[in-house]
This record gives structure tokens, C-alpha cells and sequence, in this order.
């Protein structure tokens, strides 16, 4: 498709995974590499971006203005598509995956092409764990509540001292920008930043490098389209994990 033309689809299936999050199936393919992402328009409300977890479908967590009109929609209705957009993830080799909430979204892709050996997922509480069936059925999965509800009790960064970052050449990274940043602080500990992979989420107006609504500091790197995936090493001494910003472009704490 034209990248500055939103593709019309049909939403043709809702999936309810978690009480929180769903997944939108649409009737068109989209063409795209893991991490990548898309533009989603939703008439009359907003264009906002998001990740692809399958070709056909995005998983949404219910957040705003948008994504509450999206969880209003049902089959049959239509929605704009527009991407995909970024560099998506690039690996080879042992890759170990790390996720948190609808964080695991972007990474399924990497599970279901048989590119992830190990997965990290947590989230608050077991029944916000997305996608654990689907990812034991091609990567070893290592699961973390906040509450303890299923497997470790604590954040899912605590279950990286549980494998040998050593046996990774690649540790692909998704989830609230705080887990990241912690994970980031751990690699960076073990001296392997640069194997980090991490997808960011930030406000975007245009999607393709042209507003600057997404750029980080101190380099100006737009995470539409120099991201939305980032080696940790960039990432160091940056606004991630600091700040985050607003549609005006101020400056909140994350």
C-alpha cells in the first residue's frame, strides 16, 4: 500500500485476551517484519500507531480516546491501516525475548517464526498474562506476576538472573517504558547493552519522520522511523526511561 494512505479494513474478529486487551483480526495482510509498526486510524476519533501481532491483527489495550471507540467496534466494522512503518527487530542466532503486558504484542511475531528460543513475560496479575499459551508452543516461557498469581512472584525483570544472558546473541525487549529501563540497567550491568533490542512506544502525529512529535533526546532520533526498535547502547545516557512526552511535545517523567 501507499505508505501516507490509510488501507480501508473490516474487522472480521475479536479476540478477548486478557480483561484488558484484545485482538482486532482484519481481512487484509499487511506485509511487515517483526516490530514493525502501523498507523491506525479510527474514523472520526484519532490515528494512533501500534503494533502488529499478526499480519492480519493488532492487540490493543484499552487506554484512551481511541482505543476506547476501537473496543466499542465490533465484526464488521471498518477501520484504516496505514504502514508499516519503522525497522521492526533483527535477529539471528539465540534470541531471548522479554515482555511485559501488551509489551508481548510486537514480540509474538519473532515467536511464531521460530526466531525466539526463551521468552520473559510478566505482567500485574495472571489473568493480564498475554499470549503465554501461544508462546509455550515454540519458545521456553518463563512467566512473573506482580501479585504472585502465576509463577514468580516480583517483576519480570527479576527472572533474567534465571538464564545466561551469555547464551543469547540477541535479548528483544518490550513493555512500559519503566520495565525497559530496568532491563536496560541490567544488561548494561552484564556489559552487553549493545545485544538489547528494545521496541518504544512514544506519541506520533505523522508516523514517517516529518512532525518530530517522536524524537528522543540528546540525538533527535525519531522513533517512527530510526525506531521504533533500538539497540540498548543508543539508548544509554538518552531520555528513555526518564522522560516521555505529550502531544504539545512537554516533557513528563515516566
Amino acid at each position: 500500500m501507499h505508505e501516507q494512505m490509510p488501507l480501508g479494513v473490516t474487522i472480521t474478529r475479536i479476540v478477548e485476551e486478557t480483561p484488558s486487551i484484545r485482538t482486532f483480526v482484519f481481512d487484509r495482510e499487511i506485509a511487515a517484519r517483526p516490530g514493525q509498526f502501523v498507523m491506525v486510524w479510527v474514523p472520526g476519533v484519532d490515528e494512533v500507531p501500534m503494533a502488529l501481532s499478526s499480519p492480519s491483527s493488532i492487540t490493543v489495550q484499552k487506554v484512551g480516546d481511541a482505543t476506547a471507540v476501537l473496543f466499542a467496534m465490533g465484526e464488521g466494522d471498518r477501520i484504516g491501516i496505514r504502514g508499516p512503518y519503522g525497522n521492526g527487530f533483527a535477529v539471528s542466532g539465540r534470541t531471548l525475548a522479554i515482555g511485559g503486558g501488551v509489551g508481548a504484542s510486537p514480540l509474538l511475531p519473532l515467536v511464531t517464526a521460530g526466531h525466539v528460543d526463551t521468552f520473559l513475560l510478566g505482567a500485574r496479575t495472571a489473568s493480564e498474562l498475554l499470549f503465554a499459551d501461544r508462546i509455550r508452543e515454540d519458545a521456553t516461557l518463563m512467566v512473573a506476576t506482580d501479585d504472585g498469581t502465576a509463577g514468580h512472584h516480583g517483576f519480570v525483570t527479576e527472572l533474567i538472573s534465571r538464564v545466561d544472558l551469555a547464551d543469547f546473541a540477541h535479548i528483544c525487549v518490550c513493555g512500559p517504558e519503566i520495565m525497559m529501563k530496568a532491563v536496560l540497567a541490567v544488561l548494561d550491568r552484564e556489559g552487553c547493552a549493545e545485544r538489547g533490542q528494545f521496541s518504544l512506544h512514544r506519541y506520533m502525529k505523522c508516523g514517517v519522520g516529518l512532525c518530530g512529535s517522536c524524537c528522543t533526546d540528546p540525538h533527535g532520533l525519531r522513533v517512527c522511523r530510526d525506531g521504533p526498535v533500538f539497540t540498548g547502547d543508543v539508548l544509554l545516557g538518552s531520555e528513555f526511561g526518564h522522560h516521555t512526552r505529550d502531544a504539545s511535545g512537554s516533557r513528563h517523567r515516566v
